[in-house]
This record gives structure tokens, sequence and C-alpha cells, in this order.
């Protein structure tokens, strides 16, 4: 929505004047830290394109990295159904959290995907160390990279045949094996999926 609706469309005597505002990751749906905004914060935001809070520990406007450099550069700003809340899309420039992590919450608020992720590179650790046992995916790692992408390459064969032949269940199950597999080689060659929605969004970015 437009600056000046959102603006004026949000509840700001609901909380005395203060919304409260998620962080997300725009590429990769961490949800990354929570602040509060007033009315001024959130023009501050709009106008700079950095997301400013309104600290009330230090009783002023507050942009997120002006101390670190760790800057949250806006993508997107849109309220709830009450107009109570705010959530903000946004790319990190270096970890959110004060502590030097991603997020301001432990388990990093991830996805499915990003813990099965983490999950693969636990089992490339494992082979490494002699200790993948029957794990599927420490087996492919223990092959090497040629036979992973031999997987790649057969998966998506399939993936290609199950849609030629609209048999959507099997789409879905191929597709599955495609995009897993296309994960453990990713990590094979020590890339993450973030790097290839990072790349889709800079030539997203550049066709617009």
């Amino acid at each position: 929505m437009a600056e000046t609706s959102l603006l004026s469309s949000l509840d700001w005597d609901k909380q005395a004047g203060l919304i409260p505002a998620i962080v997300q990751d725009h590429l990769s749906g961490k949800v990354l830290m929570q602040g509060y905004m007033n009315e001024a914060a959130l023009k501050q935001t709009l106008e700079t394109g950095k997301v400013t809070f309104f600290s009330r520990s230090k009783a002023r406007l507050w942009t997120k990295g002006e101390s670190s450099g760790n800057f949250l550069e806006l993508v997107a700003i849109s309220s709830d159904c009450d107009n109570d809340s705010l959530l903000i899309q946004a790319l990190p420039k270096g970890p959110t959290c004060h502590r030097g992590t991603e997020s301001c919450w432990d388990d990093g608020g991830h996805s499915f995907l990003h813990g099965l992720e983490s999950l693969i590179a636990e089992r490339k650790q494992a082979c490494r160390q002699g200790e993948g046992g029957n794990s599927y995916t420490a087996s492919l790692f223990e092959r090497g990279t040629k036979r992973i992408a031999q997987k790649v390459g057969e998966e998506g064969l399939e993936t290609a045949l199950a849609a030629a032949t609209n048999d959507k269940k099997e789409l879905v199950d191929e597709a599955s094996d495609l995009l897993f597999h296309l994960m453990v080689l990713l990590e094979d060659q020590e890339l993450k999926l973030s790097d290839v929605v990072e790349n889709l969004y800079q030539r997203h970015q550049k066709r617009r």
C-alpha cells in the first residue's frame, strides 16, 4: 500500500503510539527480530529505506545497524488485519541480533527447508568422520560429487517425464526427489539454497 495510506490506516492509539514490528528476511523467510515503531520511526524507515525503530530504553529513534553497520534494508511493509502490527520484509546486511547471530530467536525462525539443509550438512560431516552409518544422504557424500550430480540429472528427467504424462502425484514425488538431491549437491559444493534464491532475486531486480 502507498506510504500515506499505510501511515493513516494504522491504529496508533491502541498501544500508546507504538506498533510492534516483526522483521523477516525477504529471501529466506527467517524471522529476524521484533521492535516497536512510532509514526516518526515508520516515516523514517519509508524515507531512508533502512529499518528504524523507536527505542523504548533510549527514548529515541534507532536505526538498526547505526552502530554495527548491520543495517536492515527495507523491501516491503504490510500491516495485519487489525492494523495494529507490522510485518517488515528486509534484506539484512550482516547479523541482526546483538549476539552476532542471524536472528534474535535461538532457532532462527527457520523454515522446514532450512532445517532439512542443516540435516544434510550434518550428514556430510558424519560422512567425513566415518560415522555415516546407514544414512542414505551420507552415502551420497561418500560416493562423491559425480554420483550426486548424476542423481540430480536422473531426478530432473523423471520430474520432466511425470509432467509430460500429466501425472500430478508422480510429479510431486519426483520434484521432491529433485529438490532434495539438488540440496545435497549444493551442500557438496559448499553452497546453500539461499545463494540460489539471492541470485534469482538479483535477476528479478535487474529485469523490473
